[in-house]
């Protein structure tokens, strides 16, 4: 669990979770860039149309409530 939380890609999770997780990460560092492409590579990696739109709606939703803390200063001193 360690070695996930410092860094996914080099972590030993599944070829699907580093999959999923790529796409998560894409998702939040600018969505405008995600495509047909990614949403293939998470399919030929076992996940269907409603797991990639799980994904989408966990990520995004992570997103924004992060930014929104962030913005009204919770959980700062």
């Amino acid at each position: 669990m360690e070695a996930l939380r410092r860094d996914y890609r080099t972590a030993p999770v599944s070829e699907q979770d580093r999959v999923m997780l790529d796409y998560a990460a894409r998702l939040t560092e600018d969505a405008t860039t995600i495509s047909r492409d990614d949403h293939e590579r998470l399919r030929a990696t076992g996940f269907d149309d409603t797991a990639i739109l799980q994904i989408t709606l966990i990520a995004s939703w992570f997103n924004y409530i992060n930014r929104v803390a962030d913005a009204l200063g919770v959980g700062r001193e």
